[in-house]
């Protein structure tokens, strides 16, 4: 990745922020800091066609992803409610974790993303710090900038809730590796040494952080400890949060005083969390997350395929919790479009009481997506917004495309923007001054080559999974859910 060099770029549009401000025919330089040094008004007459159908913005992030390059669907992991959905995972065959990450950060770099919160999911759990390795080599050909969420999942392998009641409802010959599915699992102690050697893979655009799968994943200890250390050195922590139906059910027997009020007395809620999906939160969590300044990132498109429910986005809004929205690997299209994706999450909570109006305003869903996306993966760097000084991580998008049947003057770039905007439209991605992307094409890596290797690769590693085998694990954990079992206290003798 070659340092930043110093250039400019002209555009008859520039949104600067997520309220909304525009200029028009504009000169934005951008100096050898990766910064933007100037911000100059020009002429019209000054523009050639091309820059006067330019729009700029600040370039957009994806709060929460999982960098999956080889698409859940193209190894058969049909879309269906999450607890059934994970075992559908053991489809997917072994590929290069680098081929697998370039690919999905090269589609995001091309939908306009600069800025992702990657939170890992190992293909080989005893591979992590390899995997790690992986994921930063391909941020830095890319050229975004990344977030790498450090997984620590020791707790419930398999069901929210006891083995041995998991263990009864399987057949006799799958009992024994049932109780003991939790003995092999990655431990505290080793996910923090694993760490401390990782951190010799961080540079520019690759940096750390503490990410406890969920509360139903993480033993407690183990919460504890990540709140302590993230406190101790200032790292942010990404996590699940309440993203079901029955996650909700087994929080509420095993932490009567709340889920939520429990992980503050563990001192894990604070301004460096960032919580996903939290589709089933009541109004005490709501307002305690407020209260820490705890963000939330909402994942409109994938807690539709997994049929979790919508969380109460006006409710969090309302209250003054900061909100983020990410793609977790599972766009609505299954295509990575984070324009698209925006515009899903504003039309899916837009009613807001029972007036007539316009409902939720266009800013708020701009403002998650340029500048509380991005202080949730990199913290607060001046970014998301365009001017003096603020890093150069821009978005060019083809506005005269996006306007084209438009018969008003000038119109008013911020409803075209969230009413259509796609990928397909976003001409260039700049990011800390360097060129990511140019005429819709990423320039470090040829991404159509890498898609098809990648999906070459996994062919040939593809092996036929026993169909029958997964059917009845799914049946076994319906039957499981369905009697309770993940809401009792009492383990089974």
């Amino acid at each position: 990745m070659k340092d930043p060099a110093p250039q400019t770029l002209r555009a008859g549009r520039v949104l600067c922020d997520a309220a909304g401000a525009i200029l028009g025919p504009t000169e934005i330089a951008i100096g050898a800091d990766g910064r933007i040094s100037s911000i100059q008004p020009l002429a019209v007459e000054a523009l050639t066609r091309e820059e006067a159908g330019t729009l700029v913005m600040p370039a957009l992030a994806d709060a929460h992803d999982h960098g999956r390059g080889l698409r859940t669907l193209a190894y058969g992991a049909a879309d269906q409610s999450l607890e059934t959905w994970l075992p559908e995972l053991r489809r997917q065959p072994k590929v290069d974790p680098w081929l697998n990450a370039v690919v999905a950060l090269g589609r995001l770099a091309r939908s306009g993303v600069a800025v992702v919160n990657h939170c890992h999911n190992t293909q080989d759990g005893r591979a992590l710090l390899a995997e790690a390795e992986a994921v930063s080599r391909a941020a830095r050909d890319v050229g975004v900038r990344v977030a790498f969420g450090w997984p620590f999942f020791d707790r419930n392998p398999l069901v929210y809730g006891d083995l041995a009641a998991l263990a009864a409802l399987s057949p006799e010959a799958k009992r024994s590796a049932i109780l003991v599915a939790d003995q092999n699992m990655r431990d505290c102690e080793t996910n923090f040494t694993l760490f401390e050697q990782a951190k010799a893979f961080e540079h520019a655009t690759f940096t750390l952080q503490y990410h406890p799968v969920a509360p139903q994943w993480a033993r407690p200890e183990t919460l504890a400890a990540i709140a302590t250390a993230s406190a101790a050195d200032g790292r942010r922590i990404h996590t699940h949060l309440l993203e079901t139906e029955l996650q909700r059910q087994w929080a509420d027997t095993h932490h009567p005083q709340g889920l939520v009020a429990w992980l503050d007395e563990l001192g894990l809620l604070s301004e460096r969390l960032t919580v996903a999906h939290c589709v089933w939160l009541d109004d005490r969590d709501i307002a305690l997350l407020a209260k820490r300044g705890v963000t939330v990132s909402i994942n409109a498109s994938s807690n539709l395929r997994l049929r979790s429910g919508t969380p109460a986005l006006a409710s969090l809004l309302g209250a003054g919790v900061p909100v983020a929205f990410g793609l977790d690997g599972m766009a609505l299209d299954d295509d990575e479009d984070m324009l698209r994706e925006i515009r899903l999450a504003w039309h899916l909570h837009a009613r807001c009481g029972t007036l007539p109006g316009p409902g939720l305003d266009m800013q708020s869903i701009l403002r998650g997506a340029l500048k509380t996306g991005r202080k949730s993966a990199i913290g607060e760097d001046g970014g998301g917004r365009i001017l003096l000084g603020a890093p150069a991580d821009l978005l060019l998008l083809d506005f005269a495309a996006i306007a084209s049947d438009s018969v008003v003057p000038d119109p008013d770039p911020l409803p075209l923007l969230m009413g259509r905007a796609r990928s397909e439209h976003v001409r260039g991605l700049i990011v800390n001054g360097r060129n990511v992307v140019d005429s819709g094409a990423c320039l470090g890596i040829d991404l159509a080559a890498l898609e098809a290797r990648l999906i070459g690769e996994a062919r040939a590693a593809y092996a036929p999974t026993d169909l029958a085998e997964i059917t009845q694990a799914q049946a076994v954990l319906q039957r499981y859910y369905g009697c309770g079992c993940h809401q009792r206290t009492d383990p089974v003798g």
